[in-house]
């Protein structure tokens, strides 16, 4: 696997990224070659990662297909540029629509967001073992986690390709949407979430992910540190206040 380091932002041509409101959106943007992960597409998309985790105005970040192709598996023939840690490490949640097929690191990208909306015509899959080697961008660690150690060992082990209805019955997406209607529900979600106090977001995001790999009562200890440290904010003030006099909250992420 090649590493990609993230550097200073750069004119993109294989991703597009935009914002509106407190959402960033970064469209993956090869539709000609299924939204396939090369080396420039790799370095974009982590440097465009950088720039919503740095940028104090965004809230929440969307990340899609340019097409009908989410992101297809890795066109370099014994190359993977890994960059689906560049979005798991983004503080802020991320929201995966699945346009379309996502397969090998394409789904490997999508297992590094959030929360998953898929168009109700994607296929789901890791099938990097048909070609006699192995996912290598996080999909043996994440899906496990996500859907189990059985679930994961059939998917991978067998090469299968399974329908965003499947893909939900087993937990692998949350939602499944009407094609048509997918940037519309993302963008609501996205929207929604942006409302709340960005602090807390990025804080239950930390305590969910940290406190996966602590002890039960690691994660409470932490829980309760971050609960505590969100009342030392102005945006928890604001929130308060916002409540009593009924009004809607202007937070400023501080």
């Amino acid at each position: 696997m090649v590493n990609i380091v993230m550097g200073k932002s750069m004119p993109y041509s294989t991703v597009s990224y935009s914002t509106k409101g407190h959402v960033a959106y970064v469209t993956l943007n090869r539709p000609e070659a299924a939204n396939r992960v090369n080396l420039r597409l790799a370095q974009e998309l982590a440097d465009a990662c950088r720039q919503a985790n740095q940028d104090d105005k965004v809230y929440v970040v969307v990340l899609t297909g340019a097409g009908r192709t989410f992101c297809g598996d890795g066109e370099e023939k014994g190359a993977v540029y890994g960059v689906a840690s560049a979005i798991a490490d983004i503080e802020k949640p991320v929201i995966a629509a699945i346009n379309g097929d996502a397969l090998g690191q394409g789904l490997e990208l999508a297992l590094s967001c959030d929360i998953r909306l898929a168009s109700d015509k994607a296929k789901l899959g890791l099938p990097q073992l048909t070609q006699a080697t192995i996912p290598a961008d996080g999909g043996t660690q994440r899906l496990a986690r996500l859907v189990g150690r059985g679930k994961a060992l059939e998917l991978i082990l067998t090469s299968e390709t399974i329908t965003a209805k499947e893909a939900l019955e087993i937990g692998l997406v949350d939602r499944v949407v009407e094609s048509a209607k997918l940037t519309a529900e993302a963008k609501a979600l996205a929207e929604n979430m942006a409302k709340k106090g960005p602090i807390a977001l990025r804080f239950i995001k930390e305590a969910v992910k940290k406190g996966l790999e602590m002890t039960l009562e690691q994660g409470l200890r932490l829980e309760g540190d971050l609960y505590f440290l969100l009342h030392t904010t102005a945006d928890r003030t604001e929130g308060i206040n916002a409540f009593l006099k009924k009004r809607p909250p202007k937070f400023k992420n501080k």
